[in-house]
Order: structure tokens, then sequence, then C-alpha cells
């Protein structure tokens, strides 16, 4: 990894419309140094301000954004933030306005990424277990307007089901509400349960009415040299999945 070297970035493969562009970032081709090194996105991590304005000044510039991103400040929830009706605290973020860039962090916990098959509405959505069993996706689906059939869904970069070990409490909040959760947990010990979260956000996904899932299958925690990872650094950085629609005229195509 070279500080200030090219950013290196994630597509999506998913059958979204040409208009739509997509695409999760990696920890590397930023300027942050440390723990944060070196593509860091997140301005809540203890990192050097100035170098997270540069690197979202570099992503920016990569990617030929039309916008500033609508940053959120992420607090495990379900709330949704909308095309004037903007909230202080949301997980997820819709916009059917071209140019407008959606936009959520992870460092572990699941970014999906979603559009209408018209590619006339995109939105974001922030899925850790938490914000996953509290319906944060169901929140986003229901926020789009579209028939949850007319949605497609992308899975970024998330810490895998090899890694992701949590207590019986966990297990027993999703089974309670789904007893088809139980696929999604494989017993690691007495207490431990190892969980995917992928399989986990595709019954919500299922459940909702949304059919046309993509991705997965990208463990933040087992690939250090890519992706920042909370449970494995605790101090570490964060990276962001982009949706947006482009312009006519817009160079910022994936």
């Amino acid at each position: 990894m070279t500080e200030g070297g090219d950013i290196v970035l994630i597509r999506p493969d998913w059958p979204a419309p040409p208009n739509v562009a997509a695409c999760s970032t990696t920890r590397e081709g930023g300027v942050s140094r440390g723990p944060w090194a070196s593509l860091n996105l997140g301005d809540h991590v203890g990192d050097d301000p100035a170098a997270v304005q540069r690197n979202r000044v570099r992503l920016a510039e990569a990617l030929k954004l039309p916008g500033e991103p609508q940053w959120l400040q992420q607090v495990h929830g379900t709330a949704v933030c909308t095309p004037g009706h903007a909230v202080a605290c949301a997980d997820a973020c819709i916009d059917d306005r071209p140019g407008r860039v959606c936009v959520v962090m992870t460092a572990d916990c699941l970014p999906v990424l979603l559009c209408n098959r018209r590619g006339t509405r995109v939105g974001a959505a922030h899925a850790g277990w938490r914000g996953l069993l509290a319906g944060v996706l169901e929140q986003t689906v229901a926020a789009f307007a579209d028939p949850p059939s007319d949605l497609l869904a992308w899975l970024g970069p998330a810490i895998g089901p090899g890694a992701f070990e949590v207590g019986d409490e966990v297990r027993a909040a999703f089974v309670d509400e789904d007893s088809a959760g139980a696929d999604c947990f494989v017993d690691h010990g007495p207490g431990h349960w190892l969980a995917d979260i992928y399989g986990l956000a595709r019954q919500r996904l299922l459940r909702a009415g949304v059919t046309a899932v993509s991705g997965g299958g990208l463990c933040t925690y087992s690939d250090p040299a890519r992706f920042f990872s909370y449970r494995r650094e605790h101090r570490t950085g964060r990276m962001a999945s982009l949706v947006w629609l482009t312009t006519d005229g817009d160079e910022s195509r994936l």
C-alpha cells in the first residue's frame, strides 16, 4: 500500500441501468497514515481532519463525481435520508436527482447499494447486524416508492461468515424474528456463533420483495491489504460505497 498512490475501487457486478454509477472504495490510494492508512474517508475515527478532506477530494477527482456525496452521520439505526427530508442522523439515503451521490461508510458492516430497473432512483444503506435486525433494509426499500420486485441490490465488502463471531443473544434475536435466520449461523463453541451477514441481508431483502440481489463474498476482516476492519483493528479507517445517477455528458460513469 502506497500513501498517495492510485485509488483502488471495487465496481459492482450487477445488471444496473447504464446511467447508474456505483463503486466501493478500498483502503488504497489515500494520504492518511498509521492505522488509517491510507484512503480513510471517515471524519469521526481520530484521523487528521486535513488528511480525511484530502482523501475525499482525491476520491471525488478520481471518480469525477458530479457533486459532493451526501455523507451521513450513521448510528446503526433505520432512518432513511430522502430528497427534501434530510435528517441529521441516518443509516441510508435515496435520491432520484441526477448528480446527487448517495454514500455510506463501513469497516465490517455491510454496505448495500440499490437502484430501480428504470434507472430513476438509487440508494445506499449501512447494514450492521443491529441495523439489519431493526429493519434498515426494509425501510430503505419502502422509501423507494417502487415495487420491490423492480429493485436491484448489490452487497459490498463486509466481514465474512468465517470471521463474524457473535454471541447467543444475537443469534436468538434473528431466529426469534424469523426461524430461517438459523441458516445463517454456524456453531463456534459454547455461546459463540459465526454469522453470515450476507445471508441475513439476502433473507431480509427477499422478505421485503427484492429478489435481484448481487454481490457478497468480499471479507473485510481477512483482507487487511485491501480493507479496513473495525473487528480486526478497532482503531481504523472507513471505506465508502457510493451510487448515483449520471447526468447528460457526465464523465463519471463506472
